[in-house]
């Protein structure tokens, strides 16, 4: 599954890289430079203390036990039949079952589902069929145990279980989908979302992903439906009772997880191509749209045989469908065979969509379809072991992207969206380890984060990098024969890229995967005659300055070495095993400088001491130095400012050194980090400073890029033109912002469309600076628009709006119908994130209405979503006891970690703002003033 969480917050985060002259800077700037000092900071301790102190230890779990395995199912027969008025099915299951050990009941998971009658015959129809006399629930476990009035004997049976069910309408289990036909009349489609513990809502099952078995699914549905479920369709016939109605019979199943079975019945067009191995692909859009599904088909298309030469195993289904989905939670959801799909993930429209959506489709796509191997084939034998799921998804989509589109250079963008997003949350005292051991369902869904995803994909790839790519896919290649339909745990993984390799991967991966945090690797040096001499040591990295405990955890750390004689070849490998030594590398002259972690793969932040980390510096102005590099020494460093290391000042002196740089992706984290200080300093009297700062550093950029694409222009210039005209436009910049009204005008007028890459920085810069008129035009075009890629574009750019009144209108919108469910998050999010009275409104609006907003989220990831979306960017100490306190009387236990996350960032923002507020306004008044 594919979470929209903060990878995607705005168009401005994904990233890209530009390949355009490099232009040297003013020696001047880098003068600045000469003496970054590292602080001892004290009151980063006190600070830690108060941190763990207001963000308590997580809740008491709840008791779980998995269910018991006397009895367990081989085959599940399946029919269903969904009432689309009334919102209801009824289904009917026949399950072979296998009885282990004579018992007189079985005890399956059912939620939200009436059973109405039960009964199991034994095998070769020698004893009767025995009626269950009892359905016992147990809600709260989302179990059921049906009690038979004799033992059922040992050996092969047939459970037979007729019930009803509800079309609910919480994107999760057998739910409703709302759509609107070509000519506007409203509709509903009836949809699965399984994962992780949903099948159970729409029939009683095993629903654990150990218990495996085969499908054979039937559908009764209106005849002039479009019925799909994981394999093809082998009998379509009329129903007997209602010629109005079809049954649809598919083929049986490979043996497979309950999370990932799935059924869709609605209305749909389709395009149909063939993969080079044989297998047919389709995507399926909403009606008259099949156009926006080439796109997607042709990444499919590419990506099955990539990933079948990749793990040398082919893909063992007939055909695959991918489908879109208008009200759908996650980003999409990889059911064998039948993988569903935002709308906005799967549809592009070669006219109306943006680089960055195409972009987006292709990495999920690519995410989606390695979970057909990495989760389908060989499946996690319980949820501790997710991450290997979702981080492998997560790292292997940008090798695919990478095959598929070499012109994206997504692996540095991989370093920004994925990797730093990591760092971030795993400095955390309440972040947790990549392997979480979880029970209860509402467990589960608190490690759909960026810790799973992020982290998971992050230390994969320097696993990968530590092993070499041709030991890697050795290993990958005998894990999956050996699991294949099977189950595995993360140490079945390591045996066999140990085997493939023989490196120590279980000792080294399992001190990343067991253990929370990172380390931050401290790098002094001293020239001896022509070698140059290293001293590094570890510590553990946290968000309020270095860990000063006694107990410090210690990594295997993978370090790679590189000098300034080839900045892109790894010089030296080392295994950083203990809690310091020293390296000497031979041949390094003294004017020479020397890097960590080239390409930025390992997990970890760095400290370099003030002359090494001087002597790099120059390598940001002459271009020297790889553009992940750059991104890397200046994410490092933004960093140790926020925990207290150094002065945020100095970031600042180190971020005008870029005023030149080319590279979108760099960019793009710049642009992430002064977005996160401008956030900060909203806190202060002098927010109009840093947008000037801001102003400053991105005009030159913003002038050679213009507004009009050019000649030989590629993907990355549109990515970056709308990263830097979003940028100065917010931060009102004039021409920019009369650029943008004018433009705004012909497009709304029809007298010249806006191009579709430069829609999102256009609508938020008039929003930023408009009226009242501006926000009722905007919400008119929201109206109009046919494609849900607009919609969304629309919505997450409202917030930007200045005016209370208004900022309140933006949010009564954001739960009205014209919302989808899942993006109404997206809505409150944009307004918390624009401005300090927008953040007081949205989180306001948050609480009034949190009965809403809980019962239509609860139980899922979107509701950790809204929470951190609303509350993160607070700095003030008392509001992290006002959130402790409201989520204390209004319990949301799927959103318990993120709470406490963001009380902790709430209280490091404010230690942030206290500590170097002052400095940041003198020197930002400095750099105004005259030079004497």
């Amino acid at each position: 599954m594919l979470l929209v969480l903060g990878r995607r917050v705005s168009l401005s985060f994904v990233k890209r890289v530009i390949p355009q002259d490099p232009v040297l800077l003013s020696k001047p700037i880098l003068q600045n430079f000469r003496t970054i000092k590292f602080r001892v900071i004290h009151s980063s301790t006190v600070f830690a203390i108060a941190t763990r102190q207001n963000t308590d230890t997580m809740p008491e779990r709840r008791p779980f036990v998995r269910l018991p395995t006397d009895v367990y199912p081989v085959n599940y027969g399946l029919c269903l039949k969904p009432d689309l008025i009334d919102f209801t099915f009824e289904g009917k299951l026949e399950a072979i079952v296998e009885v282990n050990l004579a018992t007189n009941q079985i005890v399956m998971n059912c939620a939200d589902i009436d059973i109405i009658t039960a009964s199991f015959v034994p095998e070769g129809g020698e004893g009767e069929e025995i009626n269950a006399t009892g359905f016992n629930y147990q809600n709260e476990d989302e179990k059921v145990t049906l009690s038979f009035p004799s033992a059922l004997q040992k050996g092969s049976g047939t459970l037979k279980i007729d019930f009803v069910g509800e079309l609910n309408d919480k994107m999760k289990g057998f739910y409703r989908s709302k759509y609107a036909t070509p000519a506007g009349e409203i509709r509903y489609a009836a949809v699965t979302q399984f994962e992780a513990t949903d099948a159970r809502r729409a029939f009683p099952c095993w629903d654990e992903p150990a218990i495996k078995a085969t499908f054979d699914i039937s559908l009764i549905v209106p005849k002039d439906r479009v019925a799909l479920s994981n394999m093809n369709v082998i009998d379509r016939k009329p129903h007997p009772e209602d010629d109005s109605l079809l049954e649809v019979k598919f083929a049986t199943t490979p043996i497979m997880s309950t999370y990932l079975v799935a059924f869709v019945i609605g209305e749909y067009d389709f395009v149909e191509g063939q993969s080079s191995d044989g297998v047919t692909v389709r995507v399926y859009t909403p009606t008259g749209k099949a156009e926006q599904g080439k796109f997607a088909l042709e990444v499919a298309v590419k990506t099955l045989p990539f990933y079948n030469d990749y793990f040398n195993v082919p893909y063992p289904l007939p055909k695959i469908d991918l489908i879109a989905i208008a009200d759908f939670a996650a980003g999409a959801m990889e059911n064998w065979g039948l993988v569903t799909y935002r709308e906005t993930a799967l549809l592009i429209d070669p006219k109306n969509s943006c680089s960055s959506s195409r972009q987006w489709v292709a990495l999920v796509v690519g995410h989606e379809l390695a979970h057909q191997w990495f989760g389908n084939l060989v499946t996690m034998e319980w949820w501790t072991h997710l991450w290997l799921n979702e981080g492998f998804a997560s790292w292997i989509e940008y090798l695919c992207v990478d095959h598929c589109f070499p012109d994206y250079d997504i692996w540095t963008q991989f370093v920004s969206a994925d990797y730093t997003r990591a760092l971030d949350l795993d400095a955390l005292d309440n972040s947790h380890p990549i392997e979480v051991n979880v029970g209860h369902p509402s467990e589960v869904d608190e490690i759909f984060d960026a810790i799973s995803y992020s982290k998971g994909a992050s230390v994969i790839r320097m696993l990968h990098n530590y092993i070499g790519d041709e030991d890697f896919r050795k290993g990958m290649h005998s894990y999956l024969l050996k699991f294949q339909h099977k189950n595995a745990a993360t140490e079945d993984l390591w045996d066999c890229l140990e085997q493939a390799s023989g490196k120590p991967i279980a000792l080294v991966m399992s001190s990343w995967t067991k253990q929370m945090g990172f380390p931050i690797i401290v790098v002094d040096q001293e020239q001896q005659g022509d070698d140059r001499i290293l001293k590094i040591s570890q510590k553990k990295f946290c968000a309020s300055g270095p860990h000063n405990g006694e107990d410090c955890p210690n990594w295997m750390v993978p370090i790679s070495i590189c000098t300034g004689e080839d900045p892109g070849c790894t010089k030296l490998k080392v295994l950083l095993d203990s809690p310091e030594t020293t390296i000497t590398i031979n041949s390094v002259s003294p004017d020479q400088w020397v890097k960590i972690n080239p390409g930025t793969v390992g997990f970890y932040r760095i400290q370099y001491s003030s002359a090494m980390l001087e002597s790099l510096l120059p390598g940001i102005r002459d271009l020297t130095l790889l553009p992940v590099d750059r991104l890397g020494l200046q994410n490092d460093l933004f960093s140790l400012s926020r925990a207290g290391m150094i002065s945020t000042v100095e970031v600042l002196k180190l971020m005008e050194a870029f005023v030149n740089e080319p590279n979108y992706t760099v960019w793009s984290d710049l642009s992430c980090n002064l977005g996160v200080l401008s956030s900060l300093l909203s806190h202060t009297d002098f927010h109009e400073e840093i947008q000037e700062f801001i102003r400053d550093l991105f005009t030159p950029i913003g002038l050679k890029l213009g507004w009009e694409c050019k000649q030989g222009e590629g993907h990355l210039d549109a990515l970056l033109r709308g990263l830097v005209l979003g940028k100065l436009g917010k931060a009102g910049h004039k021409p920019t912002l009369e650029e943008a009204r004018r433009r705004f005008k012909d497009h709304v007028e029809g007298k010249q469309i806006l191009s579709a890459d430069l829609r999102s920085p256009v609508y938020l810069t008039v929003l930023k600076h408009g009226d009242s008129a501006t926000l009722d035009t905007m919400l008119k075009l929201h109206k109009q628009a046919d494609m849900q890629e607009e919609k969304n574009r629309i919505e997450r750019v409202l917030g930007a709006i200045s005016a209370p009144d208004l900022i309140q209108k933006v949010l009564t919108f954001a739960l009205s119908e014209d919302v989808r469910p899942q993006d109404t998050v997206s809505v409150i999010g944009g307004v918390a994130g624009s401005s300090k009275h927008g953040r007081k409104a949205a989180w306001k609006f948050v609480k009034d209405n949190w009965e809403e907003l809980h019962n239509r989220y609860q139980g899922g990831f979107l509701i950790s979503r809204l929470i951190k979306l609303s509350v993160d960017g607070f700095a003030i100490d008392k509001m992290a006891a006002e959130v402790k306190s409201f989520f204390e009387s209004h319990h949301a236990p799927a959103a318990e970690r993120t709470v406490q996350q963001c009380c902790e960032n709430i209280l490091l923002n404010a230690a942030w703002l206290k500590r170097d507020a002052d400095d940041i306004h003198q020197y930002l008044l400095k750099r105004k003033a005259p030079p004497v």
